[in-house]
């Protein structure tokens, strides 16, 4: 009972911070599951089960706060549910430990590039232009739906960053929609889970823990996402990319505990010196935007 509660602060945790980021609810709940001694497929069968739950709601609150791009969306939905009930098939007979390095090398470049593009705004507001084609989407989904099903987590990151990086949509509209086409990744996940190890192999308990603080966070997250200035979210989440893949990779080339530890704090210092400077010039930007609207008084003589 005791590990179902604190799995229960768990998924609220990290639907906090995937609501909010786009990213983090898979990576974090299945590296929990996992360092318990869950194996690789049942701790991702456990957090896609949990997500079919806490994606809905997710999804249905940054709809309500006008989070969610709906065309992109729809593109996502089909190649995402494809390639997450193949990634979960492969899982359940396969070791995705070949594959972490190659995936944390291609992330780790993209967060660079999200931490760049938002950071050399200076005074300047950040602009989107145009929507992402089907051309992008459609790879991308079945990409990051494969990932996601395989590592426990990668629908967030691949999405979120990928579209990030393409400057087709705002943060909150890129975080907003991931985060509600991940219902249709859970599903597929689910279902490659269910054919590839069945009932038994899946733990309930797990699953519905994660569930239960996770439906608690997403409106929350959804909310908090609307009020974030995208610069903000954008460095926020460009930092959580290079952190998470950072780790990943150190760990998967076997870099000793303390290494790792040290590298991380470094990451996570400049991660929110970055934050705390986004966060002043998005200040000195609506200073500037609020005198440039103010009237012009006549001059007196």
């Amino acid at each position: 009972m005791r590990k179902l509660i604190v799995l229960g602060f768990v998924g609220l945790i990290a639907q906090l911070i995937d609501g909010s980021l786009g990213m983090a609810y898979g990576v974090t709940s299945s590296t929990l599951l996992i360092a318990a001694g869950v194996a690789p497929a049942a701790a991702s069968a456990a957090v896609h089960f949990s997500e079919l739950g806490t994606s809905l709601v997710s999804g249905a609150s940054h709809h309500k706060f006008g989070n969610v791009d709906w065309r992109t969306v729809s593109i996502l939905a089909v190649p995402g549910f494809v390639g997450a009930f193949l990634g979960a098939t492969l899982l359940s007979n396969m070791d995705a430990a070949v594959a972490k390095p190659v995936v944390a090398v291609i992330l780790l470049g993209l967060g660079f590039y999200v931490v760049y593009r938002f950071l050399r705004l200076g005074g300047a507001r950040p602009t989107f232009k145009g929507r992402p084609s089907v051309a992008f989407l459609a790879p991308m989904g079945l990409v990051a739906g494969t990932l996601d099903a395989v590592g426990g987590g990668g629908w967030g990151p691949v999405g979120t960053t990928s579209l990030l990086s393409s400057g087709r949509l705002e943060p909150r509209k890129v975080v907003g929609s991931i985060d509600t086409s991940e219902f249709v990744v859970a599903v597929g996940a689910s279902l490659g889970f269910l054919f590839g190890l069945g009932s038994a192999g899946i733990n309930w308990g797990y699953a519905g823990a994660l569930l239960a603080g996770g439906v608690v966070a997403a409106p929350i997250a959804a909310w908090l996402v609307k009020h974030l200035a995208a610069r903000v979210l954008g460095v926020a989440a460009g930092g959580l990319i290079v952190l998470t893949n950072t780790k990943t990779l150190l760990e998967s080339l076997g870099a000793p505990g303390v290494v790792i530890a040290l590298t991380a704090a470094v990451i996570f210092t400049l991660w929110v010196t970055g934050i705390a400077w986004a966060v002043k010039q998005e200040r000195l930007a609506r200073a500037l935007a609020t005198s440039d609207d103010r009237p012009v008084e006549p001059a007196t003589a």
